[in-house]
């Protein structure tokens, strides 16, 4: 059942303590029942209705809180962010200790708010819920999705739209970000308390040693290289890689203006306010690095071996090549090492985008083209990998199926994402509820769901996507 926070653990001023209401007519579009069955939340409510009332904000709020954090936007240091529309109601904690945080986004007004209305529209929790998904069955390490609720209100963006609310599970909401807010402050003692806290809730065994936040920031930088690395695999662009929204966890948290990429590009922006391409598809990795920098100034302030850190951001890079080209390696259906293999994956990325091929089903095809032995598309590159491939002494078939069960047919596209919401703003969640249910299953081949794999025809391009608050 749901907990108290052990946020609450740390000093009063690390967060603030809120109420949120019901919507006024909340209706439930969708609950992730296995998830709520793994969590032992399935029997919170009887009904729909009665979800739907909890997970609007209706239900004991009385321990909700809003988290103080700071951040990195865009480069730019912005001293006091914070839950300005998230409710932390609390927490669930399984048989084998692991702890997950329930969170509301779209509840209402909280004191880090800056003036905002604390809403969500429709079309942002429709996004979170299918992407944060598709995520976790593509293997990613993300935050998941339990509810989302249509609150029978308006909320005034461009224009009025209908609101939502989203319930997120998460292993917690430490962010960077939340480093920088006491950091900001010279408050070394909350940061103390905060790291001491963030050791013991991901990294136990670390807790103990010699230099445990030293430990501390080389477990945040290896899980942040695996994740990037991940994303770099699937076509995925995050969109907003601010350091308030880089999780202490390792996990993809805050899915605003994400994307898939369709065709190839390595400088690919999606953002619709990343005017300069800071957080392009090809500048992720650095980006990662350049976050944990930041970290790493937070973390001096108690322990301060400047050298140390130096070194172990520097070993960011090795760690994110390595998860990297074995993900990669991976995906061309190789299993051994070669040192040729870093020059073999950027040329065929590069003969992808002059080509302007898609990046998911290519993949796809250069395992049916070798099954088949039919004729290469991407000339010498292509050959170069059927050579190195073949060395391996897998028969066609087995390397056609290894292919196949690490790209994935089905991704969240985005214009699948874009008629989902659309439906969903006129009442029907059809292509809502097929999205989800493909995407469960996005490296098998789902007979009458054809459509789902297609990339977009011209006139379907989603070339921008927002934020949404």
């Amino acid at each position: 059942m749901l907990q108290n926070s052990s946020y609450t653990d740390l000093p009063d001023h690390a967060y603030a303590q809120i109420e949120t209401r019901s919507a006024s007519s909340p209706t439930l579009l969708a609950w992730n029942t296995n998830l709520a069955r793994e969590l032992g939340l399935d029997s919170l409510a009887d009904t729909d209705d009665e979800r739907a009332r909890l997970f609007s904000g209706g239900g004991d709020t009385s321990a909700a809180l809003a988290l103080a954090y700071a951040g990195h936007q865009f480069g730019q240091f912005v001293p006091q962010l914070g839950d300005g529309r998230a409710a932390l109601l609390g927490e669930v904690i399984l048989s084998g200790g692991d702890r997950f945080d329930i969170q509301l986004k779209g509840s209402g007004r909280t004191p880090y708010s800056r003036g905002g209305d604390g809403r969500s529209a429709l079309g942002p929790v429709i996004r979170e819920y299918v992407v944060s998904e598709a995520m976790h069955a593509l293997g990613v390490p993300t935050t998941r999705a339990l509810a989302a609720v249509a609150t029978g209100e308006k909320v005034a963006r461009q224009s009025l739209e209908p609101g939502g609310v989203f319930t997120r599970v998460a292993s917690s909401h430490l962010r960077v970000g939340t480093f920088e807010y006491f950091a900001a402050r010279g408050d070394t003692e909350t940061l103390k308390a905060l790291a001491d806290y963030a050791l013991r809730r991901h990294y136990p065994d670390r807790a103990d040693g010699a230099a445990p936040y030293l430990a501390l920031f080389n477990e945040v930088a290896k899980r942040q290289a695996v994740l990037v690395a991940h994303w770099m695999s699937i076509g995925f662009i995050h969109g907003v890689m601010n350091t308030d929204n880089t999780s202490v966890s390792g996990e993809t948290i805050d899915y605003g203006p994400c994307a898939f990429m369709d065709e190839f590009r390595h400088d690919k922006v999606f953002s619709s306010i990343d005017r300069f391409g800071r957080y392009a598809y090809g500048n992720q990795p650095p980006i990662a690095q350049w976050n944990l920098a930041r970290f790493a100034e937070t973390l001096l302030l108690l322990d301060d071996n400047k050298e140390a850190y130096e070194a172990a951001l520097r070993d960011f890079g090795g760690s994110y090549e390595t998860a990297y080209m074995g993900r990669m390696r991976a995906k061309l259906g190789l299993s051994t090492e070669d040192p040729d293999d870093v020059s073999l994956v950027s040329d065929w990325l590069d003969a992808l985008q002059t080509a302007g091929a898609d990046f998911a089903l290519a993949h796809r095809e250069l395992a049916e083209r070798y099954a088949a032995d039919e004729s290469v598309e991407f000339g010498e590159v292509e050959e170069c990998w059927r050579t190195r491939v073949a060395v391996e002494g897998f028969t066609r078939d087995q390397v056609r199926d290894r292919m196949h069960g690490v790209n994935p047919l089905y991704i969240p596209r985005n214009h699948r994402v874009e008629e989902a919401i659309q439906g969903a703003y006129a009442g029907d969640l059809t292509v809502f509820h097929e999205l989800v249910a493909v995407l469960a299953k996005p490296f098998e081949e789902q007979a009458g769901r054809e459509r789902y794999a297609e990339p977009p025809r011209p006139e379907e391009r989603v070339t921008q996507t927002f934020c949404g608050t």
